[in-house]
């Protein structure tokens, strides 16, 4: 009898340890643990939570205009513990933060310099035409956020889906956006697109790699063995509008991120490839 007493002890402690996990996974407990700090349900700006790199530039626009600006919505949400990657977390407050700021410095785009968080199921969701998901070989998506995306998106919406690798995380994104789209699929842009052409001339889609990747690997860009070629697909709607960009095999949000921390990386990645990459993204989707 005293066998089977610690033998059930056991299951049940192993069960308790499976079910904190999934809860970690699917966002419950009341926040996680992001790269910069705690971020608690109630965390509503990236300018809540302390820079985990070198610090984020901050700004004011003219009193009066406030809101008469451009934010940086990232996109709170669950991710799968079956599926390869990470939180959608990752990165921030530092490249929202730095993106915004550099927006606003090479464009005429006013930019919040707080930047938001917000989940797919959010009343403000519609204030805000430009959202940004990363890692999204974990998505998974309910019932009633796949609503949410469908609306938001057909109604002038623009998702930027960043930094997942190889073709499992492919495929874990991908089938989350056959649920919102059953029969649309992606197409993957040239590079005489306009989106190429707007602020930045980019004339190839160059590879971004994690700054501690790119470190240990001694300067290698692709993280897995399946990634040596970066992608950047779309999905339209049927007037030919750009609803959802997805850059794939690499971590644009790195090269947000990580702008101080080496100089090289900023000058080989930051300066060359993301900031002209996501700043070509946000005007565009902001212009058509």
């Amino acid at each position: 009898m005293k066998k089977w007493t610690i033998i059930i002890l056991f299951l049940i402690c192993a069960l308790g340890i499976v079910l904190a996990q999934q809860r970690r996974f699917r966002g419950g407990g009341g926040g996680e643990w992001g790269e910069g700090g705690w971020i608690g349900d109630d965390t509503r700006t990236a300018r809540e939570v302390p820079s985990h790199s070198t610090g984020t530039p901050n700004w004011t626009n003219t009193p009066g205009f406030e809101k008469d600006v451009f934010t940086f919505v990232r996109i709170r949400r669950d991710r799968s513990p079956y599926k390869r990657g990470g939180s959608w977390s990752t990165d921030t407050p530092d490249s929202d933060l730095n993106l915004s700021y550099r927006l606003q410095q090479m464009t005429s785009i006013k930019v919040d310099p707080n930047g938001r968080y917000l989940r797919l199921t959010d009343p403000d969701l519609s204030n805000y035409p430009f959202i940004y998901m990363v890692e999204p070989g974990t998505l998974s998506l309910s019932d009633e956020e796949v609503v949410a995306l469908r609306k938001y998106l057909l109604n002038g919406g623009f998702l930027m889906l960043d930094d997942f690798w190889g073709e499992a995380e492919w495929n874990g994104m991908a089938e989350e956006l056959k649920k919102v789209f059953p029969d649309r699929t992606f197409v993957e842009l040239p590079l005489d697109h306009p989106i190429y052409h707007c602020v930045f001339e980019i004339k190839t889609k160059a590879q971004v790699p994690g700054i501690w990747y790119w470190r240990q690997s001694g300067g290698d860009t692709s993280e897995r063995p399946d990634s040596r070629q970066v992608h950047h697909r779309a999905i339209f709607d049927d007037k030919g509008r750009m609803m959802v960009i997805a850059t794939h095999n690499t971590d644009n949000g790195d090269g947000w991120e990580r702008e101080g921390e080496n100089h090289e990386y900023f000058e080989q990645f930051s300066e060359k490839i993301s900031y002209p990459l996501g700043i070509n993204i946000i005007f565009y989707s902001m212009t058509h």
